[in-house]
Parts: structure tokens; C-alpha cells; sequence
């Protein structure tokens, strides 16, 4: 697992080991099931506090990326297709209801979907 933390920028370190988590997650990097590093062992590899590498598997957990078991650890609890999935079908209901709202038919906003594709 890639990661770096640049210390001096303007997002939080927790949220860079998050955010590039998610991302090795969402584009299939990390599959499911797969074993991510101890808390500690995370932070000794980037050079942060334990509790930055701690809050950054938290937020992951409840965003429900990830799973920790205990003294078992922190494994990946989605696949790729299931956040794709999920995102997908909240774009559609975004759509959806941005269109009725809109007074569009379904027949219009379909028409909007396909030259978006």
C-alpha cells in the first residue's frame, strides 16, 4: 500500500491517509478482504501519531469501507463494484428528484442523461 503525507499541507494528515485509502479501495487496489496495516505499524511507515492513523481508519470504518476486528485488524469491507454500485444509484436518485422538482418528464431527463454519457 502507497502512501505519503505531505506534513505541510493544507488537508490534515488523517484526512490524506483517508482520502488515499478510499481511493486505492475505489479503484480496486484494495480488494475486499484484504488486511491493512496495524495502526502502529501505519504510522511508524508515514511518520505520524498513532491517533492521526487511528482517526483516519475510524472515519473509514463509518463510511463502511473497512472493518476492524478487534486484535484480528482492520480489514477492507467493500469491493469496488459495491461503492460504484451504491454511488451510482445516488446519482440516479439525484437526478431523478433534481428532474421532477424540475417539472422535466422522465422521457426529458433521460434525454439529459444520455448526452451526459
Amino acid at each position: 500500500m502507497d502512501i505519503s503525507v505531505d506534513p505541510v499541507g493544507l488537508t490534515p494528515p488523517y484526512e490524506q491517509v483517508r482520502s488515499q485509502i478510499e481511493a486505492l479501495i475505489r479503484a480496486g487496489e484494495l480488494a475486499r478482504g484484504t488486511r491493512l496495516p496495524t495502526v502502529r505499524q501505519l504510522s511508524l511507515d508515514l511518520g505520524l501519531a498513532v491517533n492521526t492513523v487511528a482517526r483516519a481508519y475510524k472515519e473509514l470504518e463509518a463510511d463502511r469501507l473497512v472493518e476492524t476486528r478487534g486484535r484480528n485488524g482492520t480489514f477492507v469491507l467493500a469491493s469496488r463494484s459495491q461503492i460504484n454500485d451504491a454511488a451510482t444509484h445516488t446519482a440516479a436518485v439525484n437526478l431523478a428528484r433534481t428532474a421532477r422538482e424540475a417539472g422535466l418528464s422522465l422521457a426529458e431527463a433521460t434525454q439529459i442523461l444520455n448526452q451526459a454519457w
